[in-house]
């Protein structure tokens, strides 16, 4: 009798054990399916989007540009991802994935390839405006269509790859970019720049005709997934993002205060975040090295150590399924590495710790932010909402460059700007925490 009871009473955990070992068997299965294509497809964006800082280097020689037009050229992509990154992203709740993703990669490929026919001042801001145009909804697309693939608990691992990519893009941009642009000058009568733009936009056409066949909208269209499997996905990420949208899905999300919440998170940590990937180079010259090459190596050491730093932190989040301590650790710490930049410690090995430091929080702190909006956010909102969080996230392109920019100049030093930096951080650690303390 007392055997038979000891027996029932250990199959429960049994039971739970199987669904666990079930459940990683299935979203390994997942992973390996969609996390590879779209990474690259990632990566292609950002390299992309990143590409006319190396361009710079020839580009404003060969057409007789100021510094004053380049830097609005640059600025301007951001108009146009703000101004149509919600609408991109109803479309994709409303189309679904496969024709949308298709369709932001076939013409931000083309309008990178465009790029090549510059010739005038007119065409720049005009090409750089329609590729964030197009290319608008993209990352925010990807934030939402992972949730039809991820519950709660393990998004921010997942989103961790994909900001890992920013690093990987960084350093495959900086290698290959260069090389494109010193021994493709001159073939065929075409300057370096032109080639670069060329050979780096193809991939994003390519890419964007065999999303066409490889994604599928939702887990009910996966062939390659089982019934069982189907039904048991659509249990546990039932979150009611596959709803009908429509334009009360946007008018949800406006009215919904936990979205400007966000809007102000992720708008205070984009502001760091870009500026360490802008800023980084100038940042170690500053530490004493002045070799161009040796500044590029160190900045390739540091992205790295931060791509493996944030996969680390967000897999540990998504483990102990915790977002909001792990987030002000992330915040406020790369708040206070920041801030001890500024103290100018003659060790050249002890700054570049403090700066790999704050790159790791900073950077962790992203894949895992994201985890948390749509777990907050009613299905129909949801599409709308994260569009709307990245929007307002994204200016910080334009204001935090141009800010910087004039502190740099006026004051000759970065410091009240990592200063300025750092409070953005803390505020965006406490935003979080605080704000959603009685959350789920």
């Amino acid at each position: 009798m007392s055997k038979s009871i000891s027996t029932a009473a250990l199959e429960p955990s049994a039971v739970a054990d199987a669904h666990a070992q079930s459940d990683d068997a299935l979203f390994r299965k997942i992973a390996w399916r969609i996390i590879p294509f779209l990474f690259l497809c990632y990566v292609v964006s950002f390299l992309d989007r990143i590409n006319i800082g190396f361009a710079q280097l020839q580009m404003k020689h060969d057409l007789g540009f100021s510094d004053a037009m380049y830097g609005l050229g640059a600025a301007v992509f951001y108009v146009g991802y703000v101004l149509f990154e919600v609408p991109s992203n109803l479309l994709l709740a409303k189309f679904g994935a496969r024709r949308t993703f298709t369709r932001i990669m076939l013409l931000w490929g083309a309008a990178s390839v465009g790029m090549m026919f510059v010739s005038t001042p007119g065409h720049f801001y005009l090409l750089r405006f329609l590729l964030g145009v197009f290319e608008a909804g993209f990352f925010p697309g990807i934030v939402l269509y992972l949730t039809y693939w991820f519950p709660p608990k393990r998004r921010a691992g997942v989103m961790s790859v994909f900001f890992a990519g920013v690093a990987v893009a960084g350093v495959f941009g900086g290698l290959v970019s260069g090389w494109i642009m010193r021994d493709m000058a001159g073939v065929m009568g075409l300057h370096g720049w032109q080639w670069m733009f060329a050979i780096e936009g193809a991939p994003a056409v390519l890419l964007g005709l065999i999303a066409l066949r490889l994604l599928v909208d939702t887990p009910r269209d996966a062939q390659w997934l089982t019934q069982t499997e189907q039904d048991r996905l659509t249990a546990l990420c039932a979150t009611g993002h596959h709803e009908k949208h429509d334009n009360s899905g946007m008018l949800d999300a406006l009215r919904n205060p936990r979205v400007y919440l966000f809007a102000f998170i992720y708008f205070s940590l984009t502001c760091a975040s870009l500026t360490l990937s802008f800023w980084m180079p100038l940042m170690i010259r500053d530490f004493g090295i002045t070799d161009v090459m040796s500044v590029s190596l160190y900045t390739v050491v540091l992205n790295a150590i931060g791509a493996v730093g944030l996969i680390l932190i967000a897999r540990h989040s998504d483990r102990v399924a915790e977002r909001r301590k792990h987030f002000a650790c992330c915040t406020i710490g790369g708040g206070v590495a920041l801030a001890a930049l500024t103290l100018h410690f003659p060790s050249f090995p002890l700054m570049l710790a403090i700066l790999s430091l704050a790159a790791t929080l900073i950077f962790a702190a992203l894949p895992i932010f994201w985890a948390v909006p749509a777990s907050h956010l009613p299905g129909k909102s949801a599409a709308a909402g994260i569009a709307f969080i990245s929007s307002i996230g994204i200016t910080s392109g334009i204001v935090s460059p141009w800010v910087i920019g004039q502190i740099r100049t006026s004051t000759g030093s970065m410091d009240l700007a990592v200063h300025l930096l750092s409070l953005l951080l803390f505020a965006s650690g406490a935003a979080l925490f605080f704000g959603l303390r009685r959350g789920k």
